[in-house]
């Protein structure tokens, strides 16, 4: 039986660490490809030294060039670069737009059929370069974001009750951002609506928490950003992919209607299995929500018209 084959672009913390989750769960041969010499080789030398310790085969390979990636099931792009002093929005949009674009020809070209994760920030409209590029069907290009504003702000929850992270479940729509919507109507801890556990005020901060997830951590690290809990949500979107799981899950998807969203990536429900996504789940959003959803996907479209012109 052939091993499932996942490509990692980019070899930094997110991408280095993803590669890392991927490999640990030993079901896939794992290729880190990064524009910087010995880097992608020398992290994927360590990674596969690791593997007779953990529990593994060392089957990863690192590279600086597209060669070894022909044939990927799975194309992940964290590949980008972080804003720099004196660096406008525009500038970013226009850098990590050639990035993205380049990485993906270079998946489309090599792995006709793969499907492809977009981790690279600004997230939604990175989605668009890649789809853009690669001409695949909606179903094969994702972003992650959802599942990780989910997870922080399941986490947030959990401390606050005292409880289990694993009981408490809730999701987060909207763009990568701080427009993005955590969903209150639909969070439980339980079985219990979270409504009930908490006081509208103190969830209303909450909620700010979670959408000033990513800001939080950057302030703290001051050089850097999160990467432990972006990969470990790359790593469940692959799982549900390699394992056709069906998991129902909030990811970037390019709606076409859904949501009252058309042409554009935004996050969504979606159900996620082999072929990529299989559908995107429409739910009832209270007023506030979907008000708010709408809000948050003005905004992406905002970026992605500017994105148009850099």
């Amino acid at each position: 039986m052939r091993r499932t084959k996942v490509t990692v672009v980019g070899a930094g913390n997110v991408g280095a660490t993803c590669a890392q989750r991927i490999a640990e769960r030993d079901y896939a041969d794992v290729v880190l490809v990064d524009i910087v010499e010995g880097l992608p080789q020398g992290k994927a030398l360590d990674m596969n030294q690791s593997g007779p310790v953990v529990g593994y085969e060392p089957n990863l390979i690192g590279t600086n060039t597209y060669d070894d990636t022909s044939g990927s099931d799975i194309f992940i792009i964290t590949s980008g670069l972080a804003r720099q002093p004196g660096m406008s929005r525009d500038d970013l949009l226009q850098k990590n737009k050639e990035i993205v674009g380049g990485v993906a020809r270079e998946a489309a070209d090599r792995s006709p059929d793969a499907i492809l994760i977009v981790v690279t920030n600004p997230l939604d409209a990175m989605c668009h370069v890649a789809s853009d590029a690669t001409r695949f069907p909606r179903q094969r290009v994702v972003g992650m974001a959802g599942i990780l504003d989910s997870a922080r702000f399941r986490t947030f929850l959990s401390w606050e009750l005292g409880v289990s992270a694993k009981d408490v479940n809730g999701f987060v729509l909207g763009g990568h951002g701080d427009t993005m919507v955590p969903c209150v109507s639909y969070t439980t801890v339980a079985g219990v609506p979270v409504e009930q556990r908490i006081t509208s005020d103190r969830l209303e901060e909450i909620v700010q928490r979670t959408r000033d997830g990513g800001a939080e951590i950057v302030k703290l690290l001051e050089k850097g950003s999160a990467y432990y809990a972006p990969a470990a949500a790359v790593a469940e979107m692959v799982d549900a992919i390699v394992f056709d799981q069906k998991r129902i899950l909030p990811c970037a998807a390019l709606c076409q209607g859904e949501y009252g969203i058309d042409g554009l990536f935004v996050g969504v429900p979606i159900r996620l299995g082999a072929e990529g996504i299989e559908e995107i789940v429409e739910i009832e959003l209270n007023d506030r929500e979907r008000e708010d959803l709408g809000k948050s996907a003005d905004t992406v479209r905002e970026l992605v018209d500017t994105l148009a012109q850099v």
